[in-house]
């Protein structure tokens, strides 16, 4: 069987492929098609959802399709079935696939064998339909992507590292504030670096909040302990101390910036109860906008 494509990480789309996402979501969210009538999409999770879950069940819904949610208690895998025979026997039965796992070679691995479309619902190393969906709302609030500046405070985790792939692929100016041991992953600096050679961004890795937030167009966090880390809680409340959007951060930023969270939020660490219920906050819009943004992914992957 023909392998399919997959999308396992911002960097498996071009700039052209983004911003057409970015027209379809658009159009998605003003008017409902059914491109995806007759068609399956599972949704494989090892690890708890909100957002991610209800906005694919409900996207291929409104797409005129059907998903199927599979926990890995509740099928072979669980009695040592491996990934690979899982992946074969899956992509016999469905359309395409959303893996919400661990660690991000778990999902390489299911791509390695499946012969239908992989989407990365969430790794360790990589959030690809969060950040197309954040930067969807930065397009829509702003009219524009390229040469914004946006100021990412806090942990150098997975959404870090796909905002960072979006950024410089659509020309946006990024910088981070993490702490030391914290920064994001090497290699998404790496492409980074080779790809703002083309498109001019400027992606900078700091320590202080307030460089990264000075003069900022959108102010972005995440909270400091992600799934799997919680052994780390209390070292990780210590260490991000002061890495806080608040009022007084705010005022570094342009007046006209927008306040961002990918949620669930900590108030009262990563963001405080004031900016988050700020008028500056587009987070809800944020969260709907992973719906509109995954009609338009599962409408290019799986139609």
């Amino acid at each position: 069987m023909k392998k399919s494509r997959h999308l396992l990480a911002v960097h498996d789309l071009t700039q052209t492929e983004i911003l057409h996402l970015f027209k379809r979501a658009a159009a998605l969210k003003k008017r409902h098609a059914r491109p995806l009538v007759g068609r399956t999409l599972g949704l494989f999770f090892e690890k708890t959802s909100t957002r991610t879950r209800v906005s694919f069940e409900v996207a291929m819904a409104q797409l005129g399709g059907h998903s199927i949610f599979l926990s890995k208690e509740e099928i072979q895998l669980h009695r040592g079935e491996t990934i690979a025979d899982t992946a074969r026997v899956l992509s016999r039965y469905l359309d395409g696939l959303v893996i919400r796992t661990y660690t991000h070679h778990t999902i390489e691995e299911w791509a390695r064998h499946a012969t239908i479309p992989m989407i990365n619902g969430l790794s360790d190393l990589h959030h690809p339909c969060q950040a197309l969906g954040d930067l969807l709302t930065v397009f829509e609030k702003k009219g524009r992507n390229s040469g914004l500046r946006l100021a990412y405070i806090g942990d150098g985790n997975n959404v870090a590292n796909s905002l960072i792939e979006g950024a410089v692929q659509l020309g946006i100016n990024l910088s981070l504030a993490c702490p030391k041991g914290y920064e994001p992953d090497k290699d998404v600096m790496d492409f980074a670096k080779q790809k703002s050679k083309k498109t001019g961004s400027l992606i900078q890795v700091v320590q202080e909040p307030e460089i990264a937030a000075k003069g900022a167009d959108i102010l972005y966090t995440d909270v400091w302990t992600s799934m799997g880390q919680e052994s780390e809680a209390e070292i990780r409340r210590k260490t991000f101390e002061g890495y806080q959007i608040s009022r007084s951060l705010l005022k570094l930023a342009k007046p006209s910036v927008l306040v961002m969270h990918c949620l669930p939020a900590h108030r009262g660490e990563e963001i405080t109860e004031e900016v988050i219920e700020s008028p500056q906050a587009v987070v809800w819009d944020q969260a709907e906008n992973r719906l509109h943004i995954q009609k338009a992914i599962l409408e290019m992957f799986l139609s």
